[in-house]
């Protein structure tokens, strides 16, 4: 591998020659932030943990800026770019390093397992704040060969990953939080807040902290549930109402009112609590204990 240290990415200066000198903006519509910040690129990198040749995928490397960490650390990077604009970009900022390969497309698109030739690997990103939930989902729901998930993400939504319902003594606001988004990161990994990153890290600066999350992906769920589909079905049903009781809520998402009720006893959950009260191992038990209802 050829490494490459300078010029340096990472920094405000580096970073506007480059807009200037290909002509960019950054993208509203994609959510295009540019990080100028070297140290947290480092400590990215760092909570990535990684082996010299270890296989990466980046979503949205933009102009190369965590993406050169990366290589620096000897990581196998594949990296997956939405904007046109960029794979040329990309081919003058990372010129020389042997340990990069550009894919051009929609990550929700593309077959990842094929493009990452069927072999485990990390998953690092600054991913686009609009659609951060739905890239998420999508990698943990796909099953693939993930190890970890570090990403960068709104405050918001960090703090909504790692929510649960024992918060709610420490905090009022996680009933706000906890949500199926907890849930299901949850289900398939151990979630973190590894550190906050300020605007000013960002070029142009967005209107929100943001924090840098670390999801540890299980061998298994973290709760064993009969039917994963029915699961997550009865998962969203429950908080899609959240003023609602759980029962008041399934039965707007089609269910029936004995059988939620039913389901609820046999599981010892209070038919009068609301779905951000039902830690994940509650909702397992009720959505097993509904699934066999269902199919008596």
């Amino acid at each position: 591998m050829i490494k490459k240290i300078q010029p340096l990415i990472a920094n405000l200066n580096a970073t506007r020659h480059i807009l200037k000198t290909f002509n960019l903006r950054a993208s509203k519509r994609l959510g295009q932030n540019f990080l100028i910040d070297k140290s947290v690129v480092d400590e990215i990198v760092n909570a990535a943990e990684i082996e010299a040749g270890e296989k990466i995928l980046e979503i949205g490397p933009g102009i190369g800026t965590l993406t050169q960490g990366l290589l620096e650390a000897d990581a196998n990077v594949t990296a997956v770019e939405l904007d046109k604009k960029l794979p040329a970009v990309l081919a003058e900022t990372l010129a020389g390093y042997e340990n990069f390969s550009l894919i051009q497309g929609d990550i929700l698109k593309v077959d990842i397992r094929e493009i990452m030739n069927g072999q485990s690997f990390k998953v690092v990103a600054n991913l686009p704040y609009y659609i951060t939930t739905q890239i998420i989902l999508t990698l943990l729901e796909k099953k693939l060969p993930i190890k970890k998930i570090v990403t960068m993400v709104q405050r918001e939504v960090a703090e909504r990953i790692i929510a649960t319902p024992e918060n709610l003594i420490a905090a009022k606001e996680s009933a706000k939080t906890y949500g199926a988004l907890s849930v299901a990161v949850q289900f398939y990994t151990e979630p973190k807040i590894a550190f906050d990153v300020s605007p000013t890290a960002f070029l142009p600066s967005p209107e929100v902290t943001s924090s840098v999350i670390i999801c540890e992906v299980r061998e298994s769920p973290a709760v064993e549930v009969v039917d994963e589909k029915f699961f997550f079905r009865v998962v969203r049903a429950a908080f899609s109402q959240r003023r609602k009781t759980v029962v008041n809520s399934l039965i707007g998402g089609g269910f029936n009112r004995e059988k939620v009720i039913s389901a609820l006893q046999q599981s010892n959950i209070d038919i009068k609590l609301r779905a951000e009260n039902l830690s994940i191992n509650d909702f397992a038990t009720f959505s097993n204990n509904l699934r066999g209802d269902q199919l008596a």
